[in-house]
């Protein structure tokens, strides 16, 4: 790890902490050159399971990328970060979990959907209307209708 004030490659790791509801590493470290101390996490990569579009196309699944959309669906509304990180761990455990290689867009989704329904409801409206490409307002009339009823 290269100090972020010096450059130097020599460090100690002073402290250790689980993040996240264990799905990260929190490591206090100490550089061997100016004693400059910072924080660096560390986290489970989920390599190979890939986003298989609806036009075919396959792109490898992207937490950040993940995060992105959830933020933009919760931008104005008062949800933390934090409870935006941990809705895109919730989901990248799930897709783990019941994927091996590939997942559909379609499923990736809905597992958002169904995520945002029960952290926000303006920010679930935002997201279906990108995700199910509304055209007509009343395409909002009718989502909006479902929030009236229990998931």
């Amino acid at each position: 790890m290269r100090c972020p004030k010096c450059g130097c490659q020599e460090d100690k790791v002073i402290d250790s902490r689980a993040s996240r509801e264990g799905a990260t590493i929190r490591r206090r470290r100490e550089c061997a050159g100016c004693a400059f101390r910072f924080t660096t996490y560390e986290e489970i990569e989920h390599e190979g399971l890939m986003v298989v579009k609806r036009d075919g196309r396959r792109e490898e699944l992207s937490r950040d990328k993940l995060l992105s959309g959830i933020r933009k669906a919760c931008q104005k509304r008062p949800i933390s970060l934090q409870a935006m990180e941990q809705l895109v761990d919730q989901i990248f455990d799930q897709l783990v979990t019941r994927y091996e290689s590939e997942v559909s867009a379609e499923e990736l989704g809905k597992l958002v959907m169904d995520g945002l329904r029960a952290l926000d409801q303006v920010a679930y409206v935002r997201f279906a209307s990108v995700y199910r490409r509304f055209q007509e307002a009343t395409d909002f009339v009718q989502e909006v209708k479902k929030l009236e009823t229990p998931p």
